[in-house]
């Protein structure tokens, strides 16, 4: 049996009630978790200091001397603070500890030479350090200690006396016991040309590094590492759907395309538009199915893309649907759709939960003779009872992101998978895409339509209402109409409402010449409707609401979007709000209103929207700020990286370093056989049984 294979209850120092803590705390059952439990810091050991030249802002130092006294100071029923007073002959400290003070004076005896270790602080004009770590100097080489690494603990272990010490010292004791080299897991080809470190000097050095240049190789290698298996995951299961599923071809573009291209089509299309409409002929030509993840900003004319993306395979005798995440998204669509087609004779329908009884009953027929040609709705399209008589092209908003799992359902639909195009408005920093979609390929519309102004964003204290709402006022004057949104988190819904009702009362008080709306998702969609269609009627000027209208609602005339308490919005959250407006040819606004006391992380938040309208300019800021597992839908979705020690956000070039080793692999071995690379495909085997998700990585 390989030794990391092992159980950790049998390393020396643990036993079954660690095991049990180790195992329900951080996931650590074998010899390999603890090994692969990496430090999140750590201290350099080999310097020791005099207690002369301590100062109380140091960071964690170390002395050796001898404790010179005890004392005991009684703190209340049945504690008790010891002191020891200690010197190494330039000037006397003391040591501190709030329990344990029993143990404490039966372990550490006057006038033993110790080496203590802890972070110093003054208390009544003397430097202190509490809770030291102490060792036997006589026991000790400092001069071989270089830098100590930090463990991440839990409370409950650290109750259990289970600290970041303790399990430096069970690694300690695995390292000891691997006499024999670690198994290396990665090509000397890959190593050498990328110049790493074996994984057995890196394992060893990440936990012990002798200096940080060390460390920093070390880390390297186990990144790139990471990285390289997820990527050569993502890669081969892309490789192997190609060459497993032939595609439909759609090789002729007939009547129905013509028609809306030359008689319906609302606008001259972007460049950008045209050569990704190119893009995915050339792949619904190829013989191999589309898979392609579409990403624009909001209002760069996406729909329109995948609307005419849809109608090349209505003209190939295929049906096609688009499925989005929520209700109100999928009825959006649909209204656009319909809009765009006019009085063309294509049947679209909806498939939502809202569509019940004999009218689902209608569209699931329709589907199955075929006479439904466009369907819209959300993931109700992939229930089993949802049958198509020939589904060709499949469109994916993604706006929570739909996995590889659900999209593959869609796949069984037909009877060879039909072509998928994945829309997204979040623009997605390329290091993410890479990992979130590695198995996509990708085409961008990074131009607006003509005649639409950039957005002008400005930030507003909450103290200088009045004259925002002057503002305001001119606006509407000018026929405009407003935005204006409320945060609703969910963890504070209650008060979140409340703060809406309370603020829709104000601005009823504030603007009495005005007729206002009010929309919210706990409102009944039939309310809500209602609600929404004066609005964009023009029957009233102003819309009081929280995120629910992020997506989908599309009002050309709406000029302003106010948002309150934006300190509370994330940054990709922001920029789709901001979308809403700037969709006519009239210069729009967004402003930021927020309390004066600012994090320094929302402050950088704040003033990159006001500096930049560009999407992924905003979301590589997002994912530098706030990490992928943060990230608009990952975390909904299970894509919350498992990553024990890459950092989607910060490693980007070791990402792409990764990404393009692993291409290598593919483009030499694409059915994964050759022995050359039996050890990268054994490695990858090992993991695939692990419980990473990797279906929700790629």
């Amino acid at each position: 049996m390989d030794l990391l294979s092992q159980d950790i209850m049998y390393l020396p120092g643990v036993g079954p009630n660690r095991k049990k803590l180790l195992s329900q705390e951080l996931g650590i059952e074998t010899y390999g978790d603890l090994l692969e439990y990496f430090p999140y810091k750590h201290v350099d050991r080999s310097k020791v200091y005099t207690v002369r030249e301590l100062t109380g802002d140091m960071p964690f130092v170390q002395v050796v001397g001898q404790i010179l006294s005890f004392e005991t100071f009684e703190m209340g029923p049945r504690r008790q603070r010891v002191v020891a007073h200690f010197s190494d002959g330039t000037a006397i400290m003391d040591l501190v500890w709030f329990n344990g003070g029993k143990f404490i004076k039966q372990t550490y005896k006057i006038g033993k030479e110790y080496l203590v270790f802890g972070r110093p602080s003054v208390f009544n004009n003397r430097i202190q350090v509490q809770h030291p770590d102490i060792d036997d100097a006589s026991k000790v080489d400092t001069s071989a200690m270089g830098m100590q690494p930090y463990y991440n603990t839990t409370e409950k272990m650290k109750k259990a006396g289970l600290t970041s010490r303790s399990i430096e010292r069970l690694t300690k004791t695995l390292l000891e016991k691997l006499t024999t080299p670690l198994a290396e897991t990665i090509t000397p080809e890959i190593l050498s040309k990328r110049h790493l470190m074996s994984r057995d000097e890196a394992l060893r050095t990440i936990h012990y590094p002798q200096n940080a240049h060390d460390l920093e190789r070390a880390r390297l290698r186990m990144k790139f590492e990471e990285l390289f298996f997820v990527q050569l995951n993502i890669l081969r299961y892309a490789s192997d759907q190609r060459r497993k599923y032939r595609g439909y071809v759609f090789n002729r573009i007939g009547d129905i395309f013509n028609t809306f291209y030359k008689e319906n089509l609302p606008f001259e299309l972007t460049n950008a538009q045209k050569r990704v409409i190119r893009e995915i002929r050339t792949d619904t030509c190829s013989g191999r199915q589309m898979n392609r993840l579409l990403q624009g900003d909001v209002g760069s004319g996406k729909t329109l893309v995948a609307l005419m993306s849809m109608l090349i395979a209505l003209d190939n005798g295929f049906q096609a649907c688009i499925m989005a995440p929520t209700e109100i998204l999928a009825e959006q669509h649909l209204v656009t759709i319909r809009n765009f087609l006019k009085d063309m004779p294509v049947r679209v329908e909806l498939l939502t939960g809202i569509v019940k009884g004999k009218k689902r009953q209608e569209v699931l027929d329709g589907l199955l003779s075929g006479e439904v040609q466009i369907l819209v709705g959300t993931h109700a399209v992939i229930e089993d009872t949802v049958q198509f008589r020939r589904l060709g092209m499949a469109v994916v908003d993604e706006q929570h992101r739909f996995g590889v799992a659900q999209r593959a359902k869609l796949w069984s639909k037909s009877e060879q998978p039909p072509h998928v195009l994945v829309m997204t408005a979040t623009p997605i920093p390329r290091t993410l895409a890479m990992t979130l979609y590695g198995d996509l390929d990708v085409s961008v519309i990074d131009e607006l339509p003509p005649g639409r102004k950039p957005i002008q964003t400005t930030h507003v204290f909450d103290s200088r209402i009045t004259s925002l709402y002057e503002g305001i006022r001119k606006q509407i004057q000018q026929g405009r109409q407003v935005y204006m949104v409320f945060p609703l988190i969910e963890e504070s819904e209650k008060i979140d409402l409340k703060n809406l009702e309370q603020g829709f009362e104000v601005l009823c008080q504030a603007f009495p010449e005005y007729r206002l709306s009010k929309v919210h998702g706990k409102m009944k969609p039939k309310e809500k409707e209602e609600e929404m269609q004066k609005f964009v009627s023009g029957e009233t000027q102003i819309l009081v609401a929280t995120t629910v209208i992020e997506v989908g609602v599309n009002v050309p005339n709406a000029s302003v979007m106010v948002i309150f308490d934006a300190q509370r919005f994330g940054l990709s959250q922001l920029h789709q709000l901001r979308g809403r407006v700037g969709r006519g040819a009239d210069q729009s606004f967004c402003i930021l209103v927020t309390t004066f006391k600012l994090s320094e992380e929302t402050r950088k938040r704040i003033d990159i929207m006001c500096e930049t309208n560009d999407g992924f300019r905003i979301a590589e800021a997002d994912l530098k700020l706030r990490g992928p597992g943060d990230l608009e839908g990952t975390q909904q979705s299970g894509m919350a990286f498992d990553l024990k020690i890459a950092d989607i956000a910060r490693d980007g070039q070791i990402v792409q370093m990764a990404r393009d080793e692993a291409q290598t692999i593919i483009d030499e071995d694409p059915t994964c056989q050759s022995a050359q690379f039996g050890v990268l495909w054994n490695r990858l085997k090992e993991l695939r049984k692990t419980n990473i998700n990797w279906a929700a990585i790629s």
